[in-house]
């Protein structure tokens, strides 16, 4: 075989089948892009995450988007006008590499639309409230420990961390946390088995 054959790209690969790629929209206009890519006969999977949020002694139950200013479309790259995407309202641009959509590996985006089917209403608001033990995803801070303290209708959450013995309180998403069944099931590295594998890997 070739090396040009061996390192055959996978978006050509995958031109046969339709594929999940990724959309980046326009801030806050998540729900706005999902809308206008449908109505083009996209098939668009733009999951959400519902929390309670506590702001004047009142509590209230929001959705936001699990990856703010991300969604996903799948696409036939034989077949679908994908170009047209970067021209809809609320788009900022579709994820390509070389010039071609960049599709997500296999299985990705349905593993994701099993777990969200399968969330109750009552599961989801009870993730990221008040006083919830979580663990940062990335950054600085990634692996850490520690307690929400307060969370926005923006999806922006206030973290209290332990760091070498004092009180840290850190600005982060909801995006960027794990809450502790997502720790429990989170792959673990082969070199140090009590870690999960880093997110950056």
């Amino acid at each position: 075989m070739s090396i040009a054959k061996s390192v055959a790209d996978p978006i050509a690969r995958s031109i046969a089948k339709p594929q999940w790629c990724v959309v980046h929209t326009q801030p806050r206009s998540e729900k706005r892009a999902e809308h206008n890519l449908r109505l083009q006969n996209y098939t668009v999977f733009a999951p959400l995450i519902s929390r309670k949020v506590r702001h004047a002694r009142q509590s209230k139950s929001v959705q936001s988007p699990l990856f703010p200013r991300y969604i996903f479309v799948r696409l036939d790259l034989g077949r679908d006008r994908w170009l047209n995407i970067n021209g809809t309202a609320g788009v900022c641009e579709l994820i390509t590499v070389r010039d071609r959509p960049l599709p997500l590996p296999g299985g990705l985006v349905e593993a994701l639309m099993t777990a969200h089917a399968h969330r109750s209403p009552r599961d989801r608001d009870e993730d990221f409230r008040v006083d919830k033990t979580v663990q940062l995803r990335g950054g600085p801070f990634a692996e850490l420990i520690g307690r929400i303290e307060h969370v926005d209708d923006r999806g922006r959450v206030q973290v209290l961390l332990e760091i070498m013995g004092r009180a840290v309180s850190v600005q982060t998403t909801v995006a960027q946390l794990r809450t502790k069944a997502e720790r429990v099931a989170a792959p673990r590295c082969a070199a140090h088995p009590a870690h999960p594998i880093c997110p950056d890997r």
